[in-house]
């Protein structure tokens, strides 16, 4: 297999997504003090704007599967694009806690959006070789704007109203991402095949293989979606609980429910605060935040070296076994009452390196892979707005947890989901390394 430039092109834009992303989730952690201050805001309150993103990520997850799989995934990160230029605009510029909620309701429909949208649109784009790669760069993507986002953060801090420039850092990416998706990013090859658009499809194959290949993956994808040039068979959310699929639905839900409420996105929103707890606040707080951004990033690097060769499931497995190891010792710790602030720090570290390293990228790819062609959408936006719900109440609940129950009860709640997640994982997640998602189907008793 040989493949050419456009693949790269076509997924570096779609990465782009995922970048806002992660720069929409991270850059209101090092915000989240002096909001409190200046719009005077008790504990819930505070969660509230923290998890009015996390709203409306859920609103976007659930909705933009059947657009995507009605307009296209292109013309789906078109929309996502212009809602996260007016949410930084926003929520950069916003008077109030409400407006600021409003804001980041817009840009968590845009993250919720991206967050289906850009790992299907690369499962479908790209060849079963280097696939699980290239899933990654999904993850990969997010982390660098979580690097970014924490950089912004820490060089910002210190400035009149630097809270400010946090929030309006999405900015940045958000206009480019929007320019190249108009001007030069192509539609998934599978979903023009879906609606009858062959003419489409084998351009685009062609812009991504050898021609050869493109015809043979044209063929194939013909032959798995059943459809003609004149077909265009609509699917209902009923269709998702029929049969095996209601199974592999599951599997889907559950994996995606256990990547978020082990806690990942309550310590990346949150981290300043965790370490304000260990005794360390203000610019040093924001640097450990850049400590996490880069073990994060490094570490979701090793998942791209490996998920193609060691496959998913046993990144999957390790990755737990680590989230227990780390979380164990947080929760011993305050347990205990003898917080070490460097043994907490290094804990977390750790925590976020065995995360970044499987959960956090391999649930994308295992996701958008298990689910059958012709209902991905739909299914991807169920179990994401699922997987959305948890990290809302995650992110909503996590400041009262953990002012009014303390770090041992929040960090063992995190501890126990992560246990239950390997043993998930051992028991029901089915290894899809090197299989074409047709090939995948047909194990898993989805071809009729």
């Amino acid at each position: 297999m040989k493949t050419k430039k456009g693949l790269y092109w076509a997924i570096f834009i779609a990465a782009l997504g995922s970048v806002l992303f992660g720069v929409n989730m991270a850059a209101i952690s090092g915000a989240v003090s002096f909001i409190k201050d200046v719009f005077i805001l008790n504990d819930t309150e505070l969660g509230l704007v923290v998890s009015s993103m996390i709203a409306g990520c859920l609103i976007g997850a659930f909705t933009i599967g059947s657009i995507s799989d009605k307009i296209g995934r292109r013309k789906a990160l078109i929309i996502a694009a212009v809602l996260f230029t007016i949410s930084a605009l926003g929520s950069g510029a916003a008077q109030s806690s409400i407006h600021l909620m409003i804001a980041r309701l817009i840009g968590g429909i845009a993250v919720g959006a991206v967050s289906v949208v850009v790992p299907t649109y690369i499962s479908e784009l790209t060849p079963p070789a280097i696939r699980g790669t290239m899933g990654t760069m999904n993850q990969l993507g997010i982390v660098v704007g979580i690097l970014i986002a924490y950089v912004i953060d820490f060089c910002v801090v210190e400035m009149h109203e630097g809270w400010r420039l946090m929030l309006y850092s999405p900015i940045i990416f958000a206009v480019p991402f929007l320019l190249l998706t108009i001007i030069s990013f192509p539609e998934s090859p599978r979903w023009s095949v879906m609606k009858g658009d062959l003419i489409s499809a084998r351009k685009v194959l062609n812009r991504i293989v050898d021609i050869e290949e493109a015809e043979s993956e044209l063929e194939e994808i013909q032959n798995s979606l059943k459809v003609s040039a004149t077909n265009t068979t609509r699917v209902s959310l009923s269709d998702l609980f029929k049969g095996n699929m209601g199974k592999v639905l599951v599997i889907g839900i559950l994996l995606a429910v256990f990547q978020q409420i082990t806690g990942i996105n309550a310590i990346i929103a949150y981290a300043p605060t965790i370490f304000e707890k260990t005794g360390v606040g203000g610019g040093t707080a924001l640097l450990q935040s850049i400590l996490v951004g880069i073990i994060n990033f490094i570490f979701t690097l090793v998942a791209v070296w490996l998920i193609d060769k060691v496959g998913r499931k046993q990144l999957l497995l390790w990755g737990a076994a680590g989230m227990i190891l780390f979380l164990s010792y947080i929760t011993f710790s305050f347990y205990i009452g003898n917080v070490d602030g460097l043994g907490v720090f290094i804990s977390i570290l750790g925590f976020i390196a065995f995360f970044a390293a499987s959960f956090a990228p391999v649930m994308w790819v295992v996701t958008s892979e298990i689910y059958p062609n012709k209902i991905r959408g739909l299914a991807m936006s169920v179990s994401t707005a699922i997987s959305w719900v948890c990290t809302l109440l995650v992110v909503q609940f996590f400041p009262i947890m953990l002012g009014g129950m303390g770090g041992a009860f929040t960090f063992g709640f995190f501890l126990v989901f992560s246990v239950l997640a390997f043993l998930f994982t051992l028991i029901r997640i089915p290894e899809t390394k090197g299989k074409s998602l047709e090939q995948i189907q047909e194990e898993l008793g989805l071809v009729d």
